[in-house]
């Protein structure tokens, strides 16, 4: 989905609540990557809980059903529509998915060199075919499911999404769901926001344990 790779041995297969977080991320990616097709519409309207392990939160639980019932009821056409008026625009876009932005606004361009650091630190290369910027929702969503399925530690997961994921994604999910042209995407920031905050939640508790 986004715009890093790495190049490594298969790993050993997830644990169901890896695995269940891994999945989460990678969906909160292809929302924001492009508009939702047919198929993917239907796979979440036709699933069962939203689990990050055994961390079906109400909140997040509720974000899924919402989530769930929005997918039913909207239209192909409809959702690329609301795609394009709210990420893409003409001109520019009513919430710009760069999160580099929200989690530094006075310095977008050195924290998004800290990024490119870091994403070279853990492996992750752009490939040469690439349009997306590296701060993307997307990509940086992309980055953490990679994380979880090729076995970095809980230590590198947490380190990267508290210093480059959760601190701009969190203003950007306000930021959609605060949005005129924001329909579904509402529902889809308020269900994504959910699942981060159970993850900043699990962290904490890994931390102090």
């Amino acid at each position: 989905m986004g715009d890093t790779g790495s190049e490594r041995a298969a790993s050993p297969p997830l644990d169901p609540e890896d695995l269940a977080r891994a999945n989460l991320y990678g969906l909160v990616s292809r929302l924001f990557y492009e508009p939702a097709n047919p198929n993917l519409l239907a796979d979440i309207r036709c699933s069962g809980r939203a689990e990050s392990g055994d961390q079906d939160t109400t909140r997040l639980g509720a974000g899924w059903r919402a989530l769930q019932e929005a997918c039913g009821s909207i239209s192909p056409a409809a959702i690329r529509q609301e795609y394009d008026d709210l990420l893409v625009g003409v001109g520019r876009a009513q919430v710009t998915p760069y999160l580099c932005g929200y989690a530094e606004p006075s310095a977008p361009d050195r924290h998004l060199v800290r990024l490119r650091e870091q994403l070279a630190r853990l492996g992750f290369l752009r490939r040469s075919n690439a349009f997306e910027v590296e701060d993307h929702i997307s990509a940086l969503s992309d980055v953490m499911r990679l994380l979880i399925e090729e076995g970095h530690s809980l230590g590198e997961q947490q380190s990267f999404f508290a210093s480059f994921v959760y601190p701009g994604a969190v203003a950007f999910f306000v930021a959609v769901q605060q949005a005129p042209a924001a329909g579904i995407y509402k529902v889809v920031a308020k269900f994504a926001h959910a699942f981060f905050e159970v993850e900043k939640e699990a962290f904490e508790m890994v931390d102090s344990s």
